[in-house]
């Protein structure tokens, strides 16, 4: 089988680059391109976990993934069973987001942190109608579904305008592969949508606190003090939050 090698032999065919920039453009488009319905509040309080799985001491923090957005908490340092974290997080909710994935992590020093709990928790309808929603969630994880566990979240809804996504060029580089070199075209990189910044949290006075407090003695602390916050301070909001959370 010996004769003249093809013109063709060994030559790498390489995509027109007006496809490449549309295969590239439209993939991502259909990833990040999007309107976000509004804002997700959530209030991480505090976590009752059924096991320490720390050799001495256990460290967590929690991990939300709200559709493509993944949010965490610090870490509650020798937290063990029943650490605290109230931290509130502000997200953007997508169209057809209707739950959030909650991870409870131990963190290690000299080791990958551990995942000791999780839940896969539906957002209550209710929250769209302007209520605030107060829940102990159930934990999945090695004791079994809902035995590791309970985390109290407080979840609130607010609308939030809708942000055009800016558009920039990535010049094209070449990529050496075995040998070869494989250039590609620029490609469009969508850049993700620009929230407006958060306003300002007023300074919440003591004596509006110990006043709610004194109107939901059964309420944990933690949680009214979170709400208030929510409400940037506004006494009159709160207590209509933690009613309609009484209900």
């Amino acid at each position: 089988m010996l004769g003249e090698l093809p013109s063709d032999f060994l030559r790498v065919t390489q995509a027109a680059p007006n496809d490449t920039d549309q295969q590239y453009a439209l993939a991502l488009d259909r990833q990040l391109n999007y309107s976000p319905v509004g804002r997700l509040n959530i209030t991480v309080d505090q976590a009752r976990l059924a096991k320490n799985y720390g050799i001495t001491r256990m460290d967590p923090y929690v991990r939300l993934r709200v559709g493509h957005y993944v949010y965490e908490t610090h870490t509650d340092s020798n937290g063990g069973k029943t650490p605290r974290w109230n931290k509130i997080v502000q997200c953007v909710l997508p169209p057809g987001v209707n739950s959030i994935s909650v991870e409870i992590y131990d963190e290690r020093s000299f080791t990958t942190d551990e995942l000791i709990a999780w839940a896969q928790i539906p957002i209550p309808p209710t929250i769209f109608s302007g209520k605030t929603h107060e829940e102990w969630f159930l934990l999945d994880g090695k004791q079994g579904e809902g035995l590791e566990g309970t985390i109290n979240l407080v979840l609130s809804y607010s609308t939030a305008p809708p942000a055009v996504s800016p558009v920039m060029v990535v010049p094209g580089t070449g990529t050496t592969l075995m040998g070869c070199s494989r250039p590609y075209a620029a490609v469009p990189v969508y850049q993700a949508p620009q929230q407006p910044p958060p306003p300002l949290i007023q300074q919440i006075s003591e004596d509006d606190l110990k006043m709610v407090e004194e109107m939901f003695p059964n309420l944990d602390k933690d949680v009214i003090k979170s709400v208030l916050e929510v409400n940037n301070g506004n006494r009159e909001a709160t207590i209509n939050s933690l009613l309609q959370m009484s209900q």
